[in-house]
């Protein structure tokens, strides 16, 4: 299935250990019966070319029939071989197709698929380096990847975990379970490296351990912003395994909201295996209860320790691995300037020990990265006061929403991207408004939305957009729960609790010296 504009069909689709294209192939069987071919001499009339076609000398008549009936059987071989050569090049044209990734990479060692950074990260990793020094492999020294007795070359638990720790750490953090992504990589391709799966309906070949088509990871790029890695002019890079499941797992986000609407983990796992259309068949039960089979037994072997031991000097850090940890790295001199010169932030910040130029995130149990209440209003005070003082947002209502929908986390919750839980294409729509485009912020991809600066902007934008929706002032109430909710599935009985979550937050960052009767006040 081809990619559509918006949604993109699933990546995966059952394992094959070698691409094949069946074909019929003709055999002796099944060549044309010369007896069963009628002559035409005597069956076109009088005005066809075989009547009119000038005769030679004159046979009998069973010499005759002799004589056509051979003719015939040597043409209807001739066409039948045709149609076979045919076929075969068609046939070899597809393998081709098929192949052309498959054909062009070949890894032996780990250091082939993996940038050093990530090398040092699996080292760190004291499960990965157990694992590998019992193998007898040294650090320093370049890591042989795992073979099976036919020599497809996989990826151990130890390590698909690792790799998903990594990613999801990296990439979707707070936002998808690394356990949820080594068990789709079991079940969709048995943590192989080379699986190529093509789709004869689709015209699509699926590749590497998440099986992610090319087409795809690039509408991922393209649509959703997902930029990490450029594969527009290089699809081999999907054999390397960060770079695939980096690309399954933003599908596997995608999927949790796909068609406007909140999906379960069932209907994720379904439809990544066995495309959306068949995500409430009887045919992908048996894929559910695999995985969760699978996934109960990646939790029983180990944890992802990866993911809660980041060094605390910055200059060990890589530059995605800061962004996790210091303000400073994600945010503008500037936003950080008015942070400070913010007095309720510069009391927390000294009170904590914070620096200027290293002022770090607040983390949860996990590591997971979050702004504290103080913050939040803070920038939501700024964002308000530089760009959209004269659209009426209150701050209140501004940090009441990021409590709803992040729960202040700086990637945000499940589907929802970003400290406002603004997705990238919503993003994009508002900065290309011509009567009121928001471009205070530039977004080049879905990694800019975790800037909490711009994941504000955006959001305040969206709640300025949505109190003029369809052209006409909207009440409260229908605001907040388009906002959550989308502003063509507001209901009571759906996106209702939005309305009560709303308010409960909302107590949390007014002011209890003045008078709030107005507590639903947004604008």
């Amino acid at each position: 299935m081809s990619c559509p504009a918006r949604h993109p069909s699933s990546p995966l689709l059952p394992i094959q250990r070698a691409i094949h294209h069946p074909t019929t192939k003709p055999s002796p069987s099944r060549l044309p019966n010369p007896r069963r071919i009628r002559a035409p001499g005597g069956t076109r009339g009088a005005g066809s070319p075989t009547a009119s076609r000038p005769r030679g000398p004159a046979l009998r008549t069973g010499e005759l029939d002799s004589r056509r009936r051979r003719r015939l059987y040597f043409i209807s071989i001739s066409r039948s071989l045709r149609r076979s050569s045919g076929e075969r090049g068609s046939e070899r044209r597809k393998q081709r197709t098929t192949d052309q990734y498959k054909m062009a990479v070949s890894f032996k060692y780990w250091d082939d698929c993996l940038d050093p950074e990530d090398m040092r990260l699996m080292w760190q990793d004291p499960v990965v380096s157990k694992e590998w020094n019992d193998a007898g492999e040294e650090q320093g020294q370049k890591v042989h990847l795992s073979r099976d007795p036919d020599g497809e070359a996989y990826l151990t638990q130890t390590e698909m975990m690792a790799v998903a720790a990594i990613t999801v750490h990296r990439h979707f953090k707070s936002q998808l379970d690394p356990y949820m992504i080594g068990a789709l990589a079991e079940i969709a391709s048995g943590r192989r490296l080379f699986v190529d799966t093509y789709d004869r309906k689709t015209k699509e070949t699926k590749v590497g351990i998440l099986q992610v088509a090319p087409e795809v990871a690039q509408w991922l790029g393209r649509e959703l912003g997902y930029k990490s890695y450029d594969i527009e002019d290089n699809t081999n890079l999907l054999y390397w395994p960060l770079v695939n499941v980096y690309f399954g797992a933003a599908y596997a986000k995608w999927l949790f909201s796909c068609d406007d609407r909140q999906r379960t983990e069932e209907f994720v796992v379904r439809a990544y295996k066995g495309g959306k259309k068949k995500a409430a068949h009887k045919s992908t039960s048996p894929i559910f209860q695999r995985y969760l089979y699978v996934k109960e037994n990646l939790l029983s072997i180990r944890q992802p320790e990866i993911c809660h031991d980041l060094a605390p000097d910055q200059e060990k850090l890589s530059s995605t691995e800061s962004q996790l940890i210091y303000w400073d790295s994600k945010v503008s001199e500037a936003d950080m300037d008015a942070m400070w010169k913010h007095p309720d932030v510069y009391k927390e910040w000294i009170k904590s020990g914070e620096r200027r130029g290293n002022v770090r995130f607040s983390h949860d149990a996990k590591n997971r990265p979050y702004l504290s209440r103080v913050e939040v209003k803070a920038v939501a005070e700024i964002i308000i006061s530089r760009h959209l003082s004269t659209r009426g947002v209150k701050p209140e209502a501004l940090a009441a929403l990021a409590e709803v929908c992040s729960m202040r986390f700086v990637h945000g919750v499940s589907t929802r991207t970003g400290l406002m839980g603004i997705d990238y294409p919503t993003a994009v729509w508002l900065s290309r408004q011509v009567d009121c485009g928001y471009r205070a912020y530039t977004l080049i991809s879905v990694d800019d939305l975790y800037n909490p600066f711009a994941s504000m902007y955006f959001g305040a934008s969206y709640l300025a957009w949505l109190s003029q929706y369809e052209g006409r002032e909207q009440s409260y109430e229908f605001i907040v729960q388009a906002y959550l909710g989308g502003p063509e599935n507001v209901s009571l009985q759906e996106t209702g609790p939005f309305w009560n979550q709303f308010l409960e937050s909302l107590t949390q960052y007014q002011d209890p010296k003045k008078d709030n009767n107005n507590s639903c006040c947004i604008l």
